[in-house]
């Protein structure tokens, strides 16, 4: 085995040696071949250099000189190159000193500037101290003087002992004091202070020194003692009205004296015709006026009106219309009020009728002018109100359209869009020509559009109320429709004339014949009340007489209060009650304390239906449906039927309006009836009142329905809403759902359903429909069957009438009886 193998080894030896023979073969090979080949590489290059010398030197001669031509270009084009830097450096330089000369020569301009201003400064201040300094010793020179002026004015007092000397004295000083005062102000104005203003308002003050002096001694006098002060009192009324000018008084009538006092007064005068007791009755009329117009409305207005004609309005007509004017102009909202007041005065007094007016255009006309937008408001709905009274002609209402819309602006059209919506309504009565025109002036203003918008929309929306035909802008209200057309007496002025608006009627002024017109106006006071006031004497003098019979009335009267009831028309307690009711449910932290609170509420008989309303109404507001609201209606509708009936009534009432719900509201009633349907807290006959049919229904009542009976399909499931809907006792309640009087009703219903998912419910009513056509034909054979039937009894009666006597007439009788009942079956 041992030489076995030695032999194997030393055989491979062998080849591995040959191997590597061959190869250092190859590679020697190749070696000398590259170095041959060098070689003779190295000698062709020997050749071509000693043949080409002669053409190299050429080349070298060549681009000697082309070298030698390129560095003199070059040296050229560097001597240029500098050159032109240089330029550009002398360019720049100079134009840099330039620069810096023109900002010097700036800097130098500001300083002198600078220089001139602050000398200007310090110049205007020196003239300021010279000015102060003149000033101040001026000031002192003339303290000094008046120093000097008052101490010898005081040592002459001292030393003066008689009165008259003395006061002569006083009155040269206060002259004197006058004339420097004025000597004062006039060297004031030359040193160019503002003296006017200063003396402006140093009257001023005085003026308000000396109101506020008086007031507080009218004040003392009237907190003195009535005893006291009586006779000096007295006098002092006297010594006003006989000794003091009429111009100086003023409208007021002198000092103020209060209503039982002055009564206390006109008591004790003696002499009735009296410039004092003239006095002291016209300033009892003003107040009773000014009183009665003050508190007159709608519901008092013909209260007042007797209490009113009291007064001697002929002597107050002014008085009457300044407080008329003053009130209306306080209160616009009482417009129509105050015109219905005058209205009735002008049907007896024509001319203070006519002064009103008179002063309601001559203000209206001052405002105007004025640009006064309220006051011109108000002066306008005045003259509005008066023309649907029927006291100033419809002419006027015209004319002052045509003024305030010649030149139209934004204030004059809104002026004349609120004349018109007032009395638009009777000027189409009584000049529809007229109010045609001043409409199409209006539509060529919008047309123009030159006014602001929200006076556009203000005359869109005239035009809307003029196609409503003026509805909820009467002429007049019917309860201050008081004067009869024909009893009125009309007015006609013209805004072009002239306007005397008599205000010497507001001013007191004594009368020579004050007896004669008081009585006189008595006699036509009667005239006008009748004999109310000697009614009223007569019960007066009989209640002194007969007390017995004041003692019977007053129980009568006290029996008719017992019987009378108040209603209240403002429905204040009804807003108070649907307050807490709203506060409670709010507030609750669950239905049941909810519950607990509301049965606390002391509800009258009939309110009920307020509580489901507000109920309803709360469920509606929130965002999404809270079950909380569910379960307390569910707790009322448990606890008394009254709950029950009322929102059976409201599903009637929602159900009918609910095509003016928002969808989030619509959703909340639907889901809150379902609730009480789910929990049979309403009773399923309310589903009577839905007819679902494509004529009777819209998408929001398809909502609504869509809504109800898939909350229902939650509630109960399926399987159970079917049987409810199946009932046989309530089928009469669910005919108007699942119609069978008609197969497009009836298609329709079962494809509503369908799309929402509810098909399951319209199984008997897919039966129905697919069953009509035979019960249809089987209805048409029935009835010709029964007319046939009937014409051969009838032909059979008339022949074999001895036969039908011979057989058995109760077989008959039977047979035809169930011949009936079979063709009452088909029918069915």
């Amino acid at each position: 085995m041992a030489r076995k193998y030695s032999s194997e080894s030393s055989g491979q030896d062998e080849s591995e040696s040959s191997d590597y023979e061959r190869r250092n073969r190859g590679k020697r090979d190749r070696e000398s071949d590259r170095r041959s080949g060098k070689q003779n590489e190295r000698r062709d290059e020997r050749v071509d250099d000693d043949g080409d010398d002669k053409d190299r030197a050429r080349v070298n001669e060549r681009d000697v000189r082309d070298r030698d031509g390129r560095s003199g270009q070059r040296s050229e084009r560097v001597e240029r190159k500098e050159s032109s830097e240089e330029e550009d450096g002398e360019l720049v330089e100079r134009d840099v000193g330039r620069r810096e000369g023109e900002r010097s020569r700036k800097y130098d301009e500001d300083d002198r500037r600078e220089r001139e201003r602050s000398r200007r400064y310090d110049e205007g201040d020196r003239r300021e101290r010279e000015r102060a300094h003149r000033y101040e010793s001026e000031h002192r020179r003339r303290e000094s003087e008046d120093g000097g002026r008052r101490r010898d004015r005081h040592e002459r007092h001292d030393s003066e002992e008689n009165g008259d000397e003395r006061e002569g004295r006083r009155k040269s000083e206060r002259r004197n004091d006058r004339t420097d005062d004025y000597k004062h102000r006039r060297h004031r104005r030359e040193d160019g202070d503002r003296d006017d203003k200063y003396r402006r308002d140093k009257e001023e003050v005085n003026e308000r020194e000396k109101g506020s002096r008086g007031f507080r001694e009218r004040e003392d006098r009237d907190n003195k003692g009535f005893e006291d002060s009586k006779p000096q009192r007295q006098l002092r009324v006297q010594e006003v009205d006989l000794n003091a000018d009429n111009s100086k008084l003023g409208k007021s009538g002198g000092v103020y004296i209060p209503p039982f006092k002055l009564a206390r007064m006109m008591k004790e005068v003696q002499d009735k015709s009296s410039v004092e007791y003239q006095r002291l009755t016209w300033d009892a009329l003003r107040k009773s006026i000014n009183g009665l117009v003050n508190k007159v409305n709608a519901a008092n207005v013909k209260n007042i009106i007797p209490e009113l004609f009291s007064e001697n309005l002929i002597r107050g007509r002014g008085l009457f219309c300044r407080s008329c004017m003053k009130s209306q102009m306080a209160s616009p909202g009482f417009t129509d009020v105050f015109a219905a007041l005058v209205a009735v005065v002008n049907t007896k007094f024509p001319e203070v009728g006519e002064l009103l007016l008179r002063r309601i255009v001559l203000q209206l006309k001052r405002a105007y002018k004025r640009n006064d937008k309220p006051q011109l408001l108000a002066a306008v709905k005045f003259i509005a109100h008066l023309v649907n009274q029927l006291v100033a002609h419809e002419i006027i209402a015209l004319e002052l359209l045509t003024v305030l819309l010649e030149n139209p602006t934004d204030s004059s059209v809104e002026v004349a869009v609120g004349f018109v919506t007032e009395c638009g309504s009777l000027l189409q009565d009584l000049s529809p020509k007229g109010l045609h025109g001043i409409f199409e002036r209006f539509r060529g203003i919008l047309h123009e559009g030159e006014i602001d918008k929200r006076v556009q929309f203000l005359i869109e929306g005239l035009f809307a109320i003029r196609k409503a035909k003026f509805q909820g802008y009467p002429a007049v209200r019917p309860d201050l429709d008081l004067v009869e057309q024909e009893d009125q007496i009309t007015h006609e002025i013209s805004l072009q004339e002239e306007i005397d608006p008599e205000i010497a009627l507001d001013i007191f002024k004594p009368d020579p014949n004050f007896l004669e017109n008081e009585k006189r106006y008595e006699e036509l006071k009667k005239t006008i009340l009748g004999d109310e006031s000697e009614e009223e004497e007569g019960s007066d003098a009989a209640s002194d007489d007969d007390e017995d019979d004041d003692e019977d009335e007053d129980d009568d009267e006290e029996e008719d209060e017992e019987q009378m009831k108040i209603r209240d028309e403002t429905e204040t307690n009804l807003v108070n009650l649907r307050r807490t009711i709203y506060l409670t449910i709010m507030s609750s932290v669950d239905f049941e304390e909810a519950g607990h609170k509301l049965l606390k509420i002391k509800l009258e008989p009939g309110q009920e239906m307020e509580l489901n309303i507000m109920l309803l109404e709360c469920c509606s507001q929130e965002r999404t449906y809270l079950r909380y609201y569910g379960l307390l209606g569910q707790r009322f509708c448990m606890i008394n039927k009254v709950y029950q009936e009322n929102f059976d009534k409201c599903f009637v009432q929602q159900y009918s309006m609910i095509h003016r719900l928002e969808t989030n509201k619509l959703r909340n009633v639907a889901k809150f009836f379902a609730h009480l349907l789910g929990t049979d807290a309403l009773p399923w006959h309310v589903l009577a009142y839905i007819r679902l049919t494509e004529e009777d229904t819209t998408s929001s009542s398809r909502i609504f329905i869509k809504i109800l009976f898939q909350e229902l399909s939650e509630h109960l499931g399926i399987r159970l809403l079917n049987e409810r809907l199946n009932d046989p006792t309530m089928q009469d309640s669910f005919e108007s759902i699942f119609p069978r009087d008609n197969p497009k009703n009836t298609r329709f219903s079962i494809n509503f359903f369908t799309s929402i998912g509810l098909g399951g419910i319209t199984e008997n009513l897919r039966e129905y429909l697919k069953n009509m056509p035979r019960l249809i034909m089987q209805q048409e054979q029935a009835a010709s069957e029964s007319e046939s039937d009937d014409e051969s009894d009838s032909s059979g009666s008339s022949v074999t009438g001895s036969a039908s006597s011979e057989s058995d007439p109760s077989s008959s009788d039977e047979s035809e009886r169930d011949d009936r009942h079979r063709k009452r079956r088909r029918r069915d």
